[in-house]
């Protein structure tokens, strides 16, 4: 605990000295729509990392949305956080520290803003076909994936033209006419075959709280969208606070609470899919630069959701030239596990008899 308190005070040193601050100066300027427009595409097509702050996305009530500040500690939070810390086997005196899962390429989930025009291709699963969506409620089959994505880096998370063959390879791609979001898995321009593959994939109507089919995944191991779980570069530079909880993941998982519809995993002891934690109100957030501060902030009013296996306590966020991970990460490290409250497993579902 002393280590930790020591290192915490060293960290915001540096930063309060430094003024630093989490988002680099834009390397092309100002943008006017908050991402970098795709080459050979117009600002009313296809835009990387589209400024969407503007936009309500998913209504207010969506448990991404939900402020949990008044919400009931979990009996099993000590345990819960306990087992994420590392303070399994004897080991009672390991931590585990958040850490920014995002940054500058090839780090963090891109994103795309297309329009309502945009084609819309066929999407080949390979691994969970039969929990997949063909495409978007209310539209044809097909997803809407700008050629470009096949030979431009910046589309499909890894960095990599047409997704390349490893890593979780995530393409969000954003409808902004039809207000729809379509999220695949695993993706892979297949050339030899001439088509788009995936291991799964989920489409959501952002103006609704329709959940996926019991059972079924998305995206994401839990079967939530993962998109408006996202630190995203536009929210902390835009006026006013961030206003969801963010995505975020453990080593393995038991099961799944609400809003969760996908098991992931069965180990003892670990958080299920779906388990929310809080930043405890405690926590003094004053030292941090401004932009640190409103995303802890929204740990504070939203929480974090698991949502996929990975490794502890990284937080997701976009893929995006203007993060500085010279500050992002220590301010993470500052912060820790048992900064963490988990709020009453399956909170605001359960209450409603929701699986």
């Amino acid at each position: 605990m002393m280590f930790r308190l020591n290192l915490s005070a060293a960290v915001l040193a540096v930063l309060v000295i430094a003024g630093g601050c989490a988002l680099r100066e834009s390397p092309t300027g100002p943008r006017s729509r908050g991402g970098a427009e795709a080459a050979g595409v117009g600002p009313d097509s296809v835009v990387l990392l589209e400024d969407f702050s503007n936009r309500q996305i998913l209504p207010l009530d969506n448990w991404w949305n939900l402020s949990v500040t008044t919400a009931p500690v979990d009996p099993q939070s000590s345990a819960l956080i306990g087992w994420i810390s590392g303070r399994v086997g004897g080991n009672t005196t390991a931590v585990r520290r958040l850490h920014p899962d995002f940054g500058p390429p090839p780090y963090g989930i891109p994103y795309a803003g297309v329009g309502g025009t945009q084609a819309l291709v066929p999407m080949t699963f390979t691994l969970y076909g039969n929990q997949s969506d063909v495409g978007a409620p209310g539209r044809p089959p097909g997803y809407p994936i700008p050629d470009v994505a096949r030979t431009q880096a910046g589309f499909i998370e890894g960095g990599v033209p047409g997704g390349g063959s490893s890593g979780d390879r995530h393409l969000i791609l954003v409808d902004r006419d039809h207000w729809l979001l379509f999220e695949t898995w695993a993706t892979q321009w297949n050339a030899a075959a001439g088509r788009w593959e995936a291991g799964s994939g989920a489409t959501f109507d952002l103006a609704s709280n329709a959940r996926r089919t019991a059972g079924w995944t998305s995206a994401d191991a839990a079967g939530l969208a993962i998109f408006p779980g996202l630190v995203r570069h536009d929210e902390v530079a835009a006026p006013g606070p961030i206003t969801h909880a963010f995505r975020f993941t453990v080593r393995a998982s038991n099961g799944h609470v609400w809003p969760a519809s996908h098991d992931a995993g069965t180990t003892a002891g670990a958080p299920p899919m779906g388990a929310r934690l809080r930043l405890k109100a405690s926590v003094d957030l004053s030292a941090y630069p401004a932009d640190v501060r409103k995303i802890f902030q929204a740990m504070k009013t939203y929480g974090l959701i698991v949502a996929d296996n990975g490794t502890d306590m990284y937080i997701s966020g976009t893929m995006d030239p203007v993060w500085d991970n010279s500050v992002l990460n220590p301010a993470f490290a500052s912060l820790t596990a048992d900064d963490f409250d988990v709020i009453q497993l399956g909170w605001n579902g359960a209450t409603a008899g929701v699986p």
